[in-house]
């Protein structure tokens, strides 16, 4: 349920939204994908009226075309379409921007779709051999705005996020932006500017530093150290 949510949540049109899965092993990747399955099944697409859709319509029939274009290029490339999500239509919207939830299976790090990013509700499974195959997938591509990790053992949580190479991490958490006022910002080409957008470096980007210097002098004190340059001794 964490992942279907983090996945197709506002049609996969968010920063934080997920693209990617790695299961670790081609046996944990099977039962991940049966899981899956039902899963995306039960999602409901609607409006924005209806308190019961999970999500609605992409922003705009260019990126509808755009998202379904992907998920044709990942066929090409020889990806697993799982759940084919396009030609979906909402009765009484049926000029509507909607994506149906797609899967794919058995993508590889050499694809476009794997490379870039959909921006849809398209999610990608792609299996890894071991613990370290999966650490170094987000690790090495190009984007690093967030990843996380689910397992119970927390030795595994802890090599993870000290290691991977990507700018918020989350531990059985699968969007790692817990409040809106803690640190933000993604690393390598998911970093914008110098600074995170939230937490502190978000409000020393907007203040402006007055330095002042002074003393009072008591009258007993002659200046004479007006030449002498300060030192912190």
């Amino acid at each position: 349920k964490d992942l279907a949510g983090a996945a197709f949540g506002s049609a996969g049109e968010r920063c934080m939204a997920l693209p990617v899965v790695v299961p670790v092993g081609d046996e944990t990747a099977d039962r991940l994908r049966a899981k899956l399955i039902p899963a995306i099944e039960q999602l409901r697409l609607g409006v924005s009226s209806d308190p019961d859709a999970d999500y609605g319509p992409v922003v705009t029939a260019a990126h509808k075309a755009k998202v379904e274009g992907w998920i044709q290029t990942c066929i090409d490339e020889g990806g697993e379409l799982v759940v084919d999500g396009r030609g979906f239509t909402l009765q009484g919207h049926e000029n509507g921007f909607f994506v149906g939830p797609t899967l794919f299976d058995r993508v590889t790090t050499d694809m476009e779709s794997y490379k870039e990013e959909i921006f849809g509700p398209v999610l990608q499974i792609v299996r890894a051999k071991d613990f370290e195959e999966a650490v170094s997938l987000p690790s090495k591509h190009q984007y690093g705005n967030g990843v996380a990790i689910f397992t119970r053992n927390g030795h595994a949580a802890r090599e993870f996020a000290g290691r991977v190479n990507v700018g918020m991490v989350g531990i059985n958490v699968p969007i790692p932006v817990p409040v809106a006022y803690h640190t933000f910002g993604g690393w390598k080409r998911s970093a914008f500017g110098d600074t995170n957008q939230h937490g502190m470096e978000g409000v020393k980007f907007w203040t402006k530093i007055k330095t002042v210097t002074a003393r009072w002098p008591d009258g007993a004190v002659d200046g004479g150290n007006a030449f002498v340059i300060p030192t912190m001794g």
